[in-house]
């Protein structure tokens, strides 16, 4: 009898990687990563042939590819320790294709989508510009109706390949405010959306669990079949 082999799932990383003076945001400093105890260092504490490194980061929180909870923008919203593993990990993902659309996605990239309890990932290509002076110049945005119309359509997650998912000339921030108010996480410097199909994924980007903490990096990635 014939056995058909049953095809293995496909990983794709759609995460940044965190390296010592990293520039994600301008005006943050980058992280330092270092030796807390080297291995040479470590020698004289184990059995001969027996070393260990240990290594120590220094960063602030929006460094690489992020996760943004409710506490990051209001002082009494969830922070990562309270973020439900449901809106973090398995999550069925909508892939939104705005490349060449104009830097303000509105409403209308969402028409026709269905978004209750999924993950809908906004794939501009603005990570082609990662490490790179343009990366933090005229970046593509969501607009504040495009938040809204999130919201009302039971979206769990939202994530953007850009330099932030607000337009940050407007000091308001109204999609942080307007999908943190309605415990939306938000996932922010994704990359390799391209990666993906329009429907079929499965995301996942799982902070973690600190209190008193509203942003940390993740490792994303989404599980294709």
């Amino acid at each position: 009898m014939q056995v058909t082999a049953v095809p293995r799932s496909t990983l794709v990383d759609l995460s940044h990687t965190v390296e010592h003076g990293l520039e994600t945001y301008r005006g943050l400093p980058g992280p330092i990563i270092c030796d807390f105890l080297s291995r040479e260092a470590s020698r004289a504490k184990y059995a001969p042939g027996t070393e260990f490194h240990i290594g120590r980061i220094d960063m602030v929180a929006n460094t690489g590819t992020y996760v943004d909870s409710p506490f990051h923008r209001f002082a009494d919203g969830r922070d990562l320790s309270e973020l439900p593993l449901e809106q973090l990990a398995d999550l069925d993902a909508v892939v939104v294709r705005t490349r060449g659309g104009g830097r303000a996605v509105d409403r209308d990239a969402f028409d026709g989508l269905d978004m209750k309890g999924r993950a809908v990932l906004v794939h501009t290509g603005w990570d082609r510009h990662w490490t790179t002076d343009a990366y933090f110049e005229g970046h593509p945005y969501l607009t504040e109706a495009a938040a809204a119309v999130l919201v009302e359509r039971g979206a769990v997650f939202v994530g953007i390949d850009s330099f932030n998912i607000d337009d940050t000339d407007d000091l308001r921030r109204p999609v942080h405010t307007t999908l943190l108010g309605n415990n939306i996480p938000i996932g922010e410097h994704l990359c390799g959306l391209d990666g993906l199909p329009a429907r079929g994924a499965r995301f996942f980007a799982v902070p973690v669990k600190v209190k008193a903490f509203g942003t940390f990096p993740v490792r994303a990635f989404a599980k294709l079949r």
